[in-house]
């Protein structure tokens, strides 16, 4: 398995209307934290989400969530690059 590239040290967080989504689990997507078809040929394929409501979405940016595609604060835990 790929490893996801690190798209951002925080999560993206997005007041986000009812309906589905496309999360970027590669981390290359040119429109995070959504996915654009940058994962092609990557081994890594994006998450398939449906929100119920409108909600305020924390959506992982660093690829490493034990709760794709939720943030989990594992971006706190990445060593310094």
């Amino acid at each position: 398995m790929a490893t996801p590239h690190v798209a951002q040290r925080g999560p993206y967080v997005i007041e986000e209307k009812a309906g589905k989504r496309t999360w970027c689990a590669c981390g290359l997507s040119k429109k995070q934290p959504y996915c654009d078809g940058s994962h092609k040929g990557s081994g890594i394929v994006p998450v398939f989400v449906e929100i119920k409501q409108d909600q305020k979405v924390a959506w992982c940016g660093c690829k490493q969530s034990g709760n794709k595609p939720y943030c989990d604060g594992t971006h706190s835990r990445l060593p310094q690059s």
